[in-house]
């Protein structure tokens, strides 16, 4: 009786494992894809899953970023992209906690040795007015003067007779950072309470508040909305920027942890190489500028 029962047992044994082998070869991970202004968090994609990216950072390059997710996964259905704001010094945070894939800077990050740095476009600033101030060219003296709190009416630089009014951005902030650097000398704008850490908001706020100033990337600015002015009596063309002679102006960097894998470097590759979304969205090719930052 247990020889002829034998055979049996291991045909059957054999057929248990063969299909417990084809269920492990057919299971998938599902990634979500969270929509934009979400937190990575909130979206459910964890970093490193392979086919989710989760970038989170600068809203300076936040409309190249979500544009260019929306392009690359029309055309790579298997990739799905979470982009959210809040921040250069969120990004860098974030991206050094490997809380997301990419964090998106408007300034490098020379404190986190952890992190690598693809420097992706060039943004353009400008520091931008209400259009009713009447004012059209700021000297850099005048800048630090109307920042620092000296200079606390249009007119005292040509200008209408009109309060100004200074819209912050917080320290968070890589274009505060820039501006900071490039145009203030290191010190730090007085703080008058308001405070937008959204690029959008503050082109808004500009827009709506009598004698309103700021500082803004150039991909936010409509004509008849806000004013950049000229600095030092030089526009913020693109001729300008990339002969430095325009003061105002970052690269853009893409901060992974360590060396990321190859369908996020191939993302990044193709947020750098897209010239005609780069200049639709007002960012220049980094292989455009004739001068260093």
């Amino acid at each position: 009786m247990l020889r002829r029962t034998a055979p049996l047992f291991a045909i059957a044994l054999v057929g248990l494992l063969t299909a417990c082998g084809g269920n492990s070869k057919s299971s998938s991970t599902t990634t979500t894809n969270a929509s934009p202004g979400s937190s990575p968090a909130a979206s459910g994609a964890k970093s490193g899953q392979a086919g989710s990216i989760t970038i989170a950072g600068s809203t300076a390059l936040l409309p190249l970023i979500k544009q260019a997710a929306v392009d690359y996964q029309s055309s790579h259905g298997n990739v799905k992209i979470s982009v959210s704001g809040g921040g250069s010094r969120v990004g860098i945070t974030q991206a050094a906690q490997k809380g997301v894939d990419i964090g998106d800077s408007d300034i490098a990050a020379p404190d986190q040795p952890s992190l690598v740095d693809h420097q992706v476009a060039v943004v353009v600033f400008g520091v931008v007015v209400n259009p009713k101030a009447g004012v059209k060219n700021l000297t850099t003296a005048q800048i630090r003067s109307v920042f620092g709190g000296q200079t606390t009416n249009w007119k005292q630089v040509g200008g209408a007779d009109q309060k100004i009014t200074i819209i912050n951005r917080p320290r968070s902030s890589g274009t505060r950072a820039v501006f900071v650097k490039n145009l203030m000398g290191g010190t730090q704008p007085v703080e008058t309470g308001l405070t937008q850490d959204s690029s959008g908001t503050v082109a808004t706020m500009v827009a709506q508040t009598p004698g309103a100033v700021s500082y803004l990337a150039m991909g936010y600015v409509k004509p008849g909305q806000q004013v950049a002015v000229s600095i030092n009596g030089v526009d913020p063309s693109n001729q300008n920027v990339e002969s430095n002679k325009y003061p105002f102006w970052s690269y853009e960097h893409m901060l992974t942890n360590g060396q990321p894998p190859a369908y996020v470097v191939d993302f990044i590759n193709f947020v750098k190489t897209d010239s005609g979304l780069l200049t639709q969205l007002h960012f220049l090719p980094v292989a455009s500028m004739k001068a260093k930052s």
